[in-house]
């Protein structure tokens, strides 16, 4: 797996998991929707301002969005 397909999947897993939809999301973040919905198919990489816009929206570490994947409860946050 790359690391776009490591980004993409873990933006989508902890965006689910904090109850937005991507409309929310994209719109908290001033991005459109689609765009969004690239990112999270890991057909676009977004920048890395967008990354930490992403990181501080979803209340989590930037590393978290790329590392590989281990449940949130697991690291000590919930």
């Amino acid at each position: 797996m790359d690391l776009k397909d490591v980004l993409s999947t873990n933006l989508r897993r902890i965006r689910n998991e904090t109850g937005r939809t991507q409309e929310e999301m994209a719109h908290l973040l001033g991005i459109s929707a689609r765009y969004l919905g690239s990112i999270e198919r890991g057909k676009v990489s977004p920048s890395v301002t967008l990354l930490g816009m992403f990181a501080d929206a979803l209340a989590v570490n930037a590393g978290e969005l790329i590392a590989v994947s281990t449940p949130r409860g697991k690291r000590g946050r919930d």
